[in-house]
């Protein structure tokens, strides 16, 4: 499962931000001068308290795993019976499969669910969402133990990434053209182009 969750799910993460920034070069500007900011001209390496700096990085990684979550479906196995507001029961022993592709692009938790917007992330703007409107990484005692160490990691690449090169876009949300699989993918490899920084 550690090899699985800390490998596959980051990359994919990584290209759909990628891409998402590609296609938004507002918010990668955003993130650069919030490079600039912590690091100035230096081309030092991120540390550890560097990269908890990075909280506007951090709200656009949060914003692409809503819109793109890498394992899209997570399942459980239910304990106990569970009765819904319907009175509809469902008994204990059943699989329960969640879409959390489907769960985080709902209107009544994500107005105008579509759009790349990290400002849903700001904490005023979490305070009363329901607590499991986004699961990019599960929950519960069966969620990913390897949450932190995985956005550590996508802080640091996109860090060195976007303080070097401009990203430009190829492919976009709407020309890309999703597959059915375990983790995320698109029927064809996500292009975007890269452009030295000067």
């Amino acid at each position: 499962t550690l090899m699985f969750e800390g490998h596959d799910t980051t990359s994919t993460g990584l290209t759909f931000l990628l891409m998402l920034l590609a296609n938004h070069p507002e918010i990668q500007n955003k993130i650069y001068e919030e490079q600039l900011t912590i690091f100035d001209d230096s081309k030092r390496k991120a540390t550890y308290d560097d990269l908890q700096n990075m909280e506007y990085l951090e709200r656009c990684i949060k914003e692409t795993l809503r819109l793109y979550p890498p394992v899209p479906i997570i399942g459980r196995t239910l304990d106990e019976d569970i009765v819904l507001k319907s009175n509809y029961v469902m008994p204990r022993g059943i699989m329960v499969n969640m879409m959390l592709y489907d769960l985080h692009r709902n209107a009544k938790y994500w107005p105008d669910p579509h759009k790349f917007d990290p400002d849903r992330f700001l904490v005023d703007n979490c305070v009363n969402r329901h607590p499991f409107a986004y699961l990019p990484f599960s929950a519960g005692s069966r969620n990913c133990i390897g949450q932190r160490f995985a956005m550590l990691e996508m802080k640091s690449f996109t860090s060195k990434l976007i303080r070097e090169f401009i990203l430009e876009p190829v492919d976009t949300p709407d020309t890309i053209v999703m597959k059915a699989d375990i983790v995320l993918r698109t029927k064809n490899p996500i292009r975007v182009k890269f452009r030295r920084r000067l």
